[in-house]
């Protein structure tokens, strides 16, 4: 969460499968000029560079969420690193440009305390979530678009950053999420908040930082 009293929430997306829901979210949120951050694996900018420099053009900032999306348990410190500078080099090279942000959200959300060391030392900052929509399961894995909306806002209480997907896994076809945004956005603001950008953790004055709330 962003520790802040103010009624504020940041809307955040990863994508590591494929761009599928790209489009509907981006006019979106251009509709509502509502600011976002999505993490991007960097296998996802090898194969999609354009919507890399499509998020970017937009305006969102953009965060890396590790090159090939792997257990971050099973691997090493060295394998650890190897996938973060991977990624980051991917994002780069796709045309991020200014709007990559210093921020990681970890594949699965396998966090530990010597692990956000480590990226630390990298150079980076661990932005995990508050609530995740669950959209990423898909009609096939028994979500709804109300089920998506409900998690968000049951979550919903200052500071809280919303975790969404992008993309389907094989065998699926809808992008909850996706179709969710609207109806979570309306809400967001029928009840008095607003969306923030993250980035504004970069700048003073800001909140003093985030921490995940389990789920």
């Amino acid at each position: 969460m962003i520790r802040t009293r103010e009624r504020v929430v940041a809307v955040t997306f990863n994508a590591a499968w494929n761009d599928a829901g790209l489009e509907r979210v981006l006019r979106e949120l251009a509709r509502r000029r509502t600011p976002a951050a999505f993490f991007l694996t960097g296998d996802f900018a090898d194969r999609y560079p354009k919507a890399v420099k499509r998020l970017a053009a937009a305006g969102h900032g953009l965060g890396n969420h590790s090159y090939s999306h792997p257990y971050f348990n099973d691997l090493t410190a060295a394998g650890r690193s190897r996938e973060v500078r991977a990624a980051d080099r991917a994002l780069r090279a796709a045309g991020a440009g200014a709007a990559l942000t210093p921020f990681f959200r970890f594949p699965y959300s396998e966090t530990s305390a010597a692990q956000i060391k480590e990226l630390n030392g990298l150079g980076f900052a661990d932005i995990e979530f508050t609530t995740d929509t669950n959209g990423w399961k898909g009609t096939e894995g028994g979500m709804t678009v109300g089920r998506a909306v409900g998690r968000a806002l049951d979550a919903l209480r200052p500071g809280m950053i919303l975790q969404m997907h992008v993309g389907t896994t094989e065998g699926q076809t809808d992008v909850i999420d996706a179709r969710a945004l609207p109806r979570i956005l309306d809400a967001i603001t029928a009840r008095g908040y607003r969306v923030i950008d993250l980035r504004l953790l970069l700048t003073p004055p800001a909140p003093l930082g985030t921490e995940r709330d389990d789920h």
